[in-house]
């Protein structure tokens, strides 16, 4: 063999290895980018610069994705087997659920939301007594009178969903499951539970505020857990001079409870509002004077809740109040998840449960206009 070819073959090896070696470096580059965009990405409880749960991804890539139950982190939710009850998500998708439920559920946005770890919950509210008083350094103090307590225990019931997905689509290493996953889960639940904060019966489900007494005596007389309406001055409309009216409405909620408070109602009822003027021409209702301001009626943010009554005889169309003191949804915090593929094939459905419970919580914090002469 001749020294050229010689040289022309070690000059081809050269040119392999060279290759191979900038492939090896190229695919080491690919890594590290993609070891450092996963640091760069924000996690889902909103905290920057977390890498990637690996139960998390464990728990989306082999349980969502493919079924399989062996070797993946999964904890039992309320001790039911994973094959009958399902598992409780991981924490960050729970999380996006519930990110995702606030801001689509109009109630929920506004109420006080507890979480806990057990199926119920209770609260304490007291409902008078005189438990204080004055007296100098050295004076003797009164007997002060004993408090009467009222317990406050939402009704409750399992909110469920049942998405499904293709098997092609959960194939398919470009489509985001959980993302998918968490906001068809929380659209279903939204449409659910806003019905239900709203005129729920409480039979395993939350007792809706419009479900309650209602009764046109002040806080002072009236009976515990009853709310106040304000009459609009004729059955299903407006007397002369609505604004008065819902001026009324929003005196009649006392001044502590108005920092906060907001005016609830549907579409149908806002566009009736939104085409009120005083007298002097300017219009009772005011737009955001910047983007993601609420609009305001009578300095107030507006809450369309779609579930609310249109404006009818005798209807309760507008509540006004602050819900976060006047309205409690009380939830379980873990949401269970059950993988089915069998059911409607070749379509998986996942059957997700969440325990979900709501009530009025202090009727002096919500008050109701009804459209009706008195």
């Amino acid at each position: 063999m001749t020294d050229g070819v010689i040289d022309t073959l070690d000059a081809r090896l050269d040119a392999v290895v060279q290759g191979e070696r900038i492939g090896a470096m190229e695919s080491e580059m690919a890594a590290l980018k993609g070891a450092l965009l996963a640091q760069r990405r924000p996690v889902l409880d909103g905290v920057k610069g977390g890498a990637v749960d690996p139960a998390r991804a464990n728990f989306v890539d082999r349980y969502l994705r493919q079924g399989h139950e062996v070797g993946v982190e999964l904890k039992s939710f309320s001790g039911a087997s994973g094959g009958t009850g399902g598992y409780a998500v991981p924490r960050e998708i729970d999380q996006l659920i519930g990110a995702t439920l606030k801001g689509i559920s109009p109630i929920r946005g506004v109420a006080n939301v507890v979480r806990t770890g057990t199926a119920g919950y209770r609260k304490l509210v007291s409902a008078g007594g005189v438990v204080s008083g004055w007296a100098s350094e050295v004076g003797a103090r009164g007997e002060t009178g004993t408090p009467s307590f009222n317990e406050i225990a939402p009704p409750s019931g399992e909110l469920y969903a049942n998405p499904a997905a293709s098997q092609a689509m959960l194939d398919d290493a470009q489509f985001d499951v959980e993302g998918w996953l968490a906001s068809e889960i929380a659209r279903e639940f939204a449409v659910a539970e806003g019905a239900a904060f709203v005129t729920g019966n409480g039979v395993n489900k939350p007792k809706g505020f419009l479900t309650y007494t209602t009764t046109a005596e002040a806080d002072a007389v009236r009976a515990f857990g009853s709310l106040q309406y304000v009459a609009s001055g004729a059955a299903g409309a407006f007397a002369a001079s609505p604004q008065d009216r819902l001026i009324d409405l929003v005196q009649s909620l006392r001044s502590p409870y108005r920092q906060g408070a907001v005016f609830v109602m549907n579409s149908a009822t806002l566009s009736v509002i939104r085409k009120m003027k005083t007298s002097d021409g300017a219009f009772l209702w005011q737009a955001g004077l910047a983007a993601g301001q609420p609009a305001t009626l009578l300095g107030y943010p507006v809450v369309e809740a779609e579930d609310m009554p249109d404006i009818a005889a005798g209807s309760l169309s507008i509540a006004f109040g602050n819900f976060q003191a006047g309205y409690v949804i009380a939830e379980r915090s873990d949401t269970s998840i059950l993988r089915d593929p069998f059911s409607n094939k070749p379509f998986v459905h996942f059957y997700a449960v969440k325990r979900i419970g709501g009530a009025v919580a202090n009727s002096e914090a919500i008050k109701l206009m009804k459209f009706a002469a008195s």
